[in-house]
């Protein structure tokens, strides 16, 4: 028995984390392996072996290299003997400690810490419990001073992640500082570009992946000089990477905080805040990505597109919208029979449902690429001859919608806050109800909780309403951003993706008016940065009115009148129906009763 525990090792195991290293020298790694070797040497251990781990938290076990090496040996039953600086050094979760010293015991294995005199040879220490609740209590204090040091930190504007990201590195002069990289900031503008072209996320991957394109953890550890994986995986994309790289606010210049959060200091793995609870500090370092390109394919992310048999999606789809219901038009393609020719057009989305909601908005989708190509051309060559003239009328047409949007607005508004007063009036006297005895504490809770809901629900109205009259009053107009990007085209020969969706924010389909005997139809064409833009009506020789035009307008308005009576009567005649049905099926079991 004595020459097998002779032969099995000493471990000598020793761990720092980023915490003790604010103690100093005399914590590190280094002294405390040569505390333990002295020790070893002054006991006559001479079979010994080291296990270390530098960097990591007493409060995690499972990702500890050298404490999981360690522990293999211990149950392939290679060691006899732990020796540790301290009782800490094995970890600072006292439930866990507890769990693994009793594991030692059972494999008989001793374990010594050194400078707090632990010794489970000792079966008469009772101390040693105590010991570990300290050390958990510690990691808990600890890990609260370093939250609240990063929550000023944070709050402050100082960045909070320890790496840049791809696309950037950090500045030789000063490591708070981001500059860009190169070679990576030109993949990252690629990958917007064909964002904004309508390529999805996986799509995007894919052709990352065969133009073999190193992805970003494999280039950021061959240009920081860390080892890779295997060429095969170095150039393999995926369609998540690309997803975070274009979630992030970075790429315009942005600090971003706060991101992410853990519910406890024991928790290892984060998790995602929502968007709105980020904490976002503009322009703190050189954009790769302009903040209208990033806004731009934001937009375009939150769309799905359908592929044709050729791999492509249509460009208008979700940009096209029904006039009437304000719902996204849906994209038709394939072949109806063989006497039918491929269909390509734009219904709205709500008609096809059962029953429909809306009327068809039925168009063409060669219609609309011409609509849409021909307003492009037609402002262009606006603003290419008269910039100033440009400017004036947009400002005149914002100012005049702002002002309307913003009266709409205001009086919401004042609406919420008015029923936000009242409830704190009533919610005081039901509380001073249930003091006096003349509402129960039942009752109570579910007329305050009734009221309380409803008074969360208009501190988010009144936020948002809030958020859009600042919106009205704060930003001006960005007709600029319009003008540079004009200016970047020489010429508009077709209609791409990419011209779409930088020029057009929204594409509004009206209903279609045959009353004249003739096809017409209203679409209007709203631009990114400008909104809608009425092109001014040259001054021309006032010509005598058609009477054959006359008389069509007249008969337009005759049928659509017509229209609307015939619906109005459809619908009185089918809500009767359903009047009649509801009172037979009330009658029938009544009439069963009398016979029987």
């Amino acid at each position: 028995m004595m020459n097998t525990q002779a032969t099995k090792l000493v471990a000598l195991y020793s761990r720092l984390s980023r915490d003790d290293e604010l103690a100093g020298q005399s914590s590190s790694i280094t002294n405390q392996m040569d505390m333990l070797e002295k020790y070893s040497k002054d006991n006559g251990y001479t079979n010994i072996k080291h296990f270390s781990d530098d960097g990591y938290s007493g409060t995690r076990f499972d990702d500890r290299p050298g404490f999981t090496e360690m522990m293999s040996e211990v149950d392939a039953g290679n060691i006899s003997i732990i020796l540790t600086k301290d009782i800490t050094r094995i970890g600072r979760d006292y439930l866990r400690v507890g769990l693994y010293m009793e594991s030692f015991r059972q494999k008989c294995v001793r374990l010594i810490g050194i400078s707090d005199g632990t010794d489970t040879a000792n079966s008469d220490d009772d101390l040693m419990p105590f010991r570990n609740i300290i050390a958990e209590m510690y990691a808990r204090d600890t890990s609260r001073k370093i939250k609240s040091v990063l929550q000023a930190k944070g709050r402050d504007g100082k960045r909070l992640t320890t790496a840049a990201i791809y696309g950037y590195r950090k500045s030789p002069d000063n490591k708070n500082q981001w500059i860009i990289d190169d070679e990576a900031a030109a993949n990252v503008r690629r990958i917007f570009s064909m964002a904004i072209d309508g390529k999805g996320p996986y799509q995007i991957a894919r052709a990352l992946t065969d133009e073999k394109v190193m992805r970003p953890s494999a280039y950021i550890a061959l240009r920081d000089g860390h080892e890779v994986p295997m060429p095969d995986d170095r150039y393999n994309w995926n369609g998540a990477t690309v997803r975070k790289i274009l979630d992030k606010p970075e790429y315009m210049g942005h600090t971003v905080n706060f991101r992410t959060y853990k519910d406890s200091y024991k928790d290892h793995n984060n998790k995602q805040r929502p968007r709105e609870e980020w904490v976002v500090f503009e322009n703190t370092h050189e954009y790769i990505v302009a903040p209208e390109t990033w806004e731009t394919a934001q937009r375009l992310r939150v769309v799905r597109r359908r592929n044709n048999s050729t791999g492509e999606a249509n460009p208008l789809t979700g940009l096209t919208y029904c006039a009437d219901c304000g719902s996204r038009m849906h994209n038709h393609r394939g072949t109806w029979a063989d006497q039918y020719d491929s269909r390509d057009n734009y219904a709205c989305n709500a008609y096809a449902k059962y029953p429909p909601k809306c009327t068809m908005h039925y168009i063409k989708t060669s219609t609309l690429r011409t609509l849409a190509l021909d307003a492009i051309r037609a402002v262009s060559s606006f603003v290419r001859e008269d910039e100033d003239k440009f400017v004036r009328l947009v400002r005149e047409a914002h100012d005049i919608q702002n002002a309307e949007a913003a009266k709409v607005q205001r009086k919401q508004l004042l609406k919420c806050q008015k029923r936000s007063v009242e409830l704190d009036t009533l919610i005081k006297r039901l509380y001073e109800d249930k003091v006096s005895g003349e509402l129960t504490p039942k009752r109570f809770e579910i007329l305050s909780g009734g009221y309380e809901v409803e008074q969360a629900e208009l501190e988010q109205s009144i936020a948002k309403l809030q958020t859009e009259l600042d919106r009205y009053t704060q930003n001006g107009d960005k007709t600029d951003k319009f003008i540079a990007l004009v200016r970047r085209y020489t010429e508009f020969p077709e209609l791409t993706a990419t011209i779409l969706n930088e020029f057009i924010q929204k594409i509004v389909v009206f209903e279609a008016d045959k009353s004249s005997g003739q096809r017409e139809q209203q679409v209007d064409v709203y631009f990114n940065f400008v909104g809608k833009f009425e092109m001014p009506r040259q001054d021309i020789e006032a010509k005598p009115c058609d009477p054959t035009e006359k008389r069509r307008a007249r008969q337009r308005t005759y049928y659509r009148k017509n229209r609307e009576k015939i619906l109005a009567r459809e619908t009185e005649k089918r809500a009767a129906a359903k009047r009649a049905a509801q009172l037979t099926s009330e009658e029938e079991p009544r009439c069963e009763k009398k016979s029987a």
